[in-house]
């Protein structure tokens, strides 16, 4: 049995000011990201230059903030919202939705492929494969932070998390997501994507990868507490969430490749 190491969620104080490592996670996410999609970008079929990736990337980074933060009020916490307005600005807290993020991401794709005159679907399909990098960085913070925690286990690898309701080893839920939803869903969709698919593919197999690698570590994963179990007592919001992707991800596989077929 393991114990969590604790760490401060402060990762420098300079006087009043304060960065956490949540936070810094998610610098890296993206300047990772950053760095990836100017290597995209000097592809023939990329559908933005270099220089462009940058202004990208900054639609990109305001929809995964706003979308993920308003997601998880929405979808996970309105109550705590209503109670307390202002908790809705304090990000460094921790509590975001990908889900949420995930719909920001895709209306600042839309605008942004509007400004350019290129497609939805063009852009998506160039950033999904950038997507894990921040996926994977996200994970990192919630363990650093002690949140997310999985159920109770008798695994050896199984973590007592000091922050939980009780010292009960549990599955590393946060470990588990950022090897799937960082490690190998970057490398399935950077093989995949290293040469040209049909449009809509990429974004296709990134919705049913990501779907089924949430729907299956939820098994393992605490619910919220807020929340419960939505139905049968194992169905979660995660997985509620997660299921109509899996279904779009598909639908959009088999439209590409009828429709453009290799």
């Amino acid at each position: 049995m393991l114990k969590h190491p604790q760490f401060d969620p402060v990762a420098i104080a300079v006087g009043p000011v304060k960065v956490h490592w949540y936070g810094l996670t998610y610098l890296v996410g993206f300047v990772v990201g950053w760095w990836l999609g100017r290597v995209r970008a000097r592809k023939s079929w990329s559908p933005v230059t270099e220089e462009q990736v940058g202004d990208l990337l900054f639609y990109i980074a305001l929809g995964v903030i706003l979308g993920g933060r308003f997601g998880y009020v929405l979808f996970y916490n309105f109550d705590t919202f209503l109670a307390d307005p202002l908790w809705l600005l304090r990000v460094w807290e921790g509590g975001m939705s990908f889900h949420g993020g995930l719909i920001g991401v895709m209306l600042a794709m839309w605008w942004f492929g509007r400004k350019l005159g290129r497609g939805f679907f063009a852009i998506a399909d160039f950033v999904a494969p950038l997507v894990p990098v921040g996926l994977g960085a996200g994970r990192i913070g919630n363990f650093i932070n002690g949140e997310l925690w999985g159920k109770p286990t008798d695994v050896s690898w199984g973590m007592v998390f000091p922050q939980a309701p009780d010292a009960l080893a549990r599955h590393p839920s946060q470990l588990y997501q950022f090897a799937l939803e960082g490690v190998v869903l970057f490398v399935i969709l950077w093989w995949f994507s290293a040469k040209p698919r049909p449009r809509m593919a990429v974004s296709g197999l990134f919705l049913i990868c990501y779907g089924l690698f949430r729907f299956l570590v939820e098994f393992v994963r605490q619910p919220d507490p807020q929340l419960g179990y939505l139905a049968f007592d194992w169905l979660t919001m995660g997985q509620l969430l997660s299921f109509p992707m899996i279904l779009a991800g598909a639908g959009l596989m088999i439209f590409a490749y009828r429709r453009q077929p290799q």
